[in-house]
């Protein structure tokens, strides 16, 4: 029986399928329950007056006003041997055999315990070399990933929770043109995502039509002999190495093959890391090459996602009307509150290995960001393709940032700074810079108690939980659509879903016109997606995942600039999406869908 909390049957369903805790005859008996569960674990962390954290936590999981992360949703006070963090980056594969299966072993235990995976295979040799020690040859790193593929299926299989895996690849990798064309195989790498490590180096040799070459580190392939060598930077070393060039090709060549295979199967997107490494809180002691499966959290070496988004629908006062405000202040006192409820998340979690335990605990990274924003643009009369509504979601991004940074501040003047704190090097990074001057100062004096604060990630399960919210900073998909949901028992179930927004106004409004507020994500030209992350990059110290709709029939040198002009735009990353016969559609839009209507395929977003 759906409970008053929900207005849809797949919300509740969803509660129930993923986030209820039912074990050895306890059943929880409505999401109340859930929240106030997640509310006592986590606040029983601190040290003093935890029955008062305990309230304040779980007013703001109260009507869905702070979503965290579905892991702390699910496990949190359950005393299940789980961990608290969505998804992972794992350690630097060593290039040996026993290197590559010490990988694939702690990749399988993290995703048994719910954690998604990121990798940069990028560390393996190049297809086709000698392996100087064995005398084998090696077979690169797409046929290693393949192996992943099967591990991830077979973990699935156990009843773990869909597990979710990024691979990324150096653009100077010489496997990444069979890296870029993996995909296109409708069977081939279904539980990963791609995305190409795209460097400074690489979009300057693009704007400047050059050639670009294709190399690996010499001493990795144990071989001399006359070949060319060059100096780059690369995974495992403190600076440049010889490197030998085993291709060159014009760096436009190898672009349109990365924007070509996007345009036919959605994948892979680009990561532009050295922007990434530039712009880190800790440039001082991390080298990124690798994010979360859903990229909004670029991250090091065995780095934890420790995710949470405000609802933003719950902080809009006279919906669609003409005093239809955002309440700032109850934003600011929820980012406050969520804040140390994340924070508390890195004490109470498990984890599956000793080495992202002291990562989460030396850095307490964490992601707060926000999901709703469509909806709520719309519930403020506010277009999502106009300079307006791009200037209002800045300023909520802007208020969230901030807010966060002082909170953290604070934390740490009570309960100390993270350990990996060093004063003047973290005042020395990029995005630490461009804060107002009083935020530095306090750091300076106080320090603070997270390395990482804020975060844009996709939220599509936790937003479908909160009564089909738009997810994230995405636009509204379409006002009815089918969707599938996987069941407990392992079986797909299709159901009709309406947007909140949209439910809203049928309520207030009955069948009065939309007003035009109302915009779907496919009637957005992609410029208008591009220019939302843009207006949010600025308050965002990890990454943003946001996928930019792609009309099936749009031109496909236009969808190549689409990539540059994220790059122009300061951006960590591009992914877009365009219907096409190797993914079909994520979601299938329309009315809402009667029997025999089709629906969407297995959802693999990490939450």
């Amino acid at each position: 029986m759906m409970d008053g909390h929900f207005q849809t049957e797949i919300s509740y369903l969803i509660w129930r399928a993923k986030y209820r805790y039912e074990e050895n005859g306890t059943v929880e008996p409505d999401v109340t329950a859930s929240w106030r569960r997640v509310a006592r674990a986590l606040a029983r962390v601190e040290s003093g007056d935890w029955a008062a954290w305990e309230e304040r936590f779980y007013a703001i999981l109260e009507g869905f006003r702070f979503l965290p992360g579905g892991r702390i949703l699910a496990g949190a006070g359950t005393g299940r041997q789980v961990t608290l963090f969505n998804c992972f980056v794992m350690g630097r594969i060593e290039d040996s055999m026993d290197g590559i299966f010490d990988a694939l072993k702690e990749g399988a235990l993290t995703m048994q315990q719910g954690g998604g995976v990121g990798y940069d295979f990028s560390t393996l040799r190049p297809r086709g070399t000698r392996a100087h020690k064995a005398g084998t040859t090696a077979s690169g790193p797409v046929s290693f990933m393949r192996i992943w593929d099967s591990m991830c299926a077979t973990v699935l299989s156990t009843g773990a929770r869909r597990g979710a895996m990024m691979a990324t690849l150096r653009c100077d990798h010489p496997d990444v043109e069979t890296f870029i064309a993996a995909k296109a195989d409708p069977h081939e790498l279904r539980h990963f995502n791609l995305s190409v490590q795209v460097s400074d180096g690489f979009m300057e040799a693009l704007e400047r039509d050059e050639e670009w070459a294709l190399v690996f580190p010499l001493d990795r392939l144990g071989q001399g002999g006359s070949a060319e060598v060059v100096e780059r930077d690369w995974p495992g070393s403190d600076g440049p190495v010889p490197c030998r060039v085993f291709k060159r090709l014009p760096a436009r060549e190898l672009w349109e093959r990365i924007t070509r295979a996007s345009y036919d199967y959605a994948e892979p997107g680009v990561f532009f890391v050295d922007r990434a490494n530039a712009l880190n809180n800790l440039w001082y002691r991390e080298r990124i090459s690798a994010t979360n499966p859903c990229g909004e959290i670029p991250l090091q070496p065995y780095g934890a996602c420790d995710l949470g988004s405000i609802n933003l629908v719950r902080f809009v006062t006279d919906p669609f009307g003409a005093d239809a405000a955002l309440d700032w202040e109850g934003l600011r006192e929820t980012v406050r509150v969520a804040v140390r409820l994340m924070d508390n998340v890195i004490d109470a979690s498990h984890y599956p290995l000793a080495a992202q335990a002291g990562q989460a605990q030396g850095t307490r990274r964490i992601g707060l960001g926000l999901t709703g924003l469509g909806d709520a643009l719309i519930m403020l009369g506010l277009h999502y393709g106009t300079g307006e509504a791009r200037a209002m979601a800045a300023e909520v991004m802007r208020t969230i940032c901030h807010t966060a940074y002082r909170t953290s501040i604070q934390l740490a003047r009570e309960k100390g700074p993270f350990p990996f704190f060093q004063r003047e090097q973290y005042l020395a990074g990029g995005f630490i810079a461009a804060l107002p001057e009083e935020l530095r100062q306090d750091i300076a004096a106080h320090g603070i108690r997270n390395s990482h604060l804020t975060a844009i990630a996709p939220t599509g399960t936790i937003s479908l939980l909160a009564n089909n919210v738009s997810s994230g900073l995405e636009p509204v998909f379409d006002y009815g659509y089918s969707r599938a949901l996987l069941e407990r028992d392992g079986l797909m179930t299709r159901h009709e879903v309406e947007d909140y927004a949209y439910r809203l106004w049928r309520t207030l409004r009955g069948d009065a016109p939309l007003p035009e507020s109302f915009v779907q994500a496919t009637a957005l030209d992609p410029d208008a997606h591009l220019d939302m992350q843009a207006a949010l990059q600025p308050f965002v110290d990890n990454a943003i995942s946001k996928t930019i709709n792609i009309p099936e029939g749009y031109p496909l040198e236009a969808f190549a600039r689409i990539y540059e002009k994220a790059y122009a735009r300061g951006l960590k990353g591009c992914t877009t999406f365009r219907p096409n016969p190797i993914t079909g559609a994520i979601l299938q839009p329309g009315v809402l869908a009667g029997p025999g209507a089709p629906c969407c395929g297995p959802e693999r977003e990490p939450d």
